[in-house]
């Protein structure tokens, strides 16, 4: 299958995973003078397209005549990046898209047929190195009690506040019951350092994304749901929608719904250290199984494929 990737910045992950599933992958092709002949798809960013919709519109024009299929990926479901409203709004009239494939489902089929595309574990850089589950069922071989990596830059990225407020919140109301929790901006970390952080962490914390900045919760995972387990890693979340979807919540997620329901639950895993390693290790499990992006090229592979079958 040949497909053309239109994104402004490289989703190098996904790429990747297409191309070993053996897609020719094609970029930094001037479409606007060939035209998308011999293409199966073209993929394109949901936000950066919406943001210019003339050269969408543009580029459905040469995908109808070539019978390619257009796919808008978008991770940022529901902010979009901040895309304006009313271009959200033409986005959903005009329909440019054939396929709208996103994280999170609550748009369903809003912009065009809607397929179920969440983050996944980038697994040839966040797995075990070396480390073997059992290993990681030593709890004396743990340094932190709580970590959280991710953007903290509040100043840079006014979107992550409320995740900054809520850790300085947190880390005051642990520190009464003699838990320590580190926080790192991961901007400049390398992938290996971050790596060692969640394996000695008893409990990794998910909290707050960017894609919640317009004031309504995205039901999708962050990409660090998949990641941390991927690792070995305990994660404690904030309640997402889609956990349902992607793990058992009964073996396989632990999360929470505020300030005080998290405390508790901190203080309950790192009281019971061997429940919240069963709990990583059935997570992990989940995530080589179901949630790599191997997992997610077949989907994208199967929606074209299911598209060609029958038009689109």
């Amino acid at each position: 299958m040949r497909i053309f990737i239109d994104f402004r910045k490289p989703f190098v992950a996904l790429e990747q995973a297409l191309f070993v599933e053996g897609c020719e992958i094609v970029r930094d092709y001037n479409w606007e003078q060939f035209g998308l002949e011999g293409f199966d798809a073209c993929l394109v960013d949901f936000c950066d397209s919406a943001r210019h919709i003339k050269r969408l519109w543009q580029m459905n024009r040469y995908s109808r005549k070539s019978g390619t299929i257009l796919i808008g990926i978008d991770r940022d479901a529901p902010w979009h990046k901040g895309v304006k409203r009313h271009k959200l709004w033409l986005m959903s009239k005009l329909k440019l898209l054939d396929i709208y494939a996103s994280h999170s489902i609550q748009e369903s089929n809003r912009f065009a047929q809607s397929l179920y595309l969440p983050n996944a574990a980038w697994i040839e850089k966040y797995h075990l190195y070396g480390r073997t589950l059992e290993s990681l069922r030593y709890s004396g071989g743990y340094i932190y009690d709580v970590s959280f990596i991710g953007n903290i830059n509040a100043d840079r990225y006014p979107e992550h506040r409320k995740r900054l407020d809520f850790l300085n919140q947190l880390k005051a109301k642990l520190h009464v019951f003699g838990v320590n929790i580190a926080i790192f901006e991961s901007e400049n970390m390398k992938v290996k350092d971050q790596v060692e952080i969640i394996q000695h962490s008893r409990i990794n914390l998910n909290y707050s994304a960017a894609a919640d900045n317009n004031g309504e919760i995205s039901w999708g995972l962050p990409e660090r749901c998949y990641g941390i387990p991927s690792c070995g890693g305990f994660l404690l979340s904030d309640r997402r929608q889609h956990a349902a979807l992607d793990f058992d919540l009964n073996t396989q997620w632990i999360d929470f719904g505020d300030m005080d329901e998290c405390v508790s639950k901190i203080r309950h895993y790192l009281s019971h250290f061997d429940q919240a390693r069963v709990v990583a290790e059935a997570a992990y499990n989940r995530v080589i199984s179901d949630h790599t992006y191997s997992n997610r090229a077949r989907s994208l592979l199967n929606a074209i494929g299911a598209l060609e079958k029958h038009g689109i």
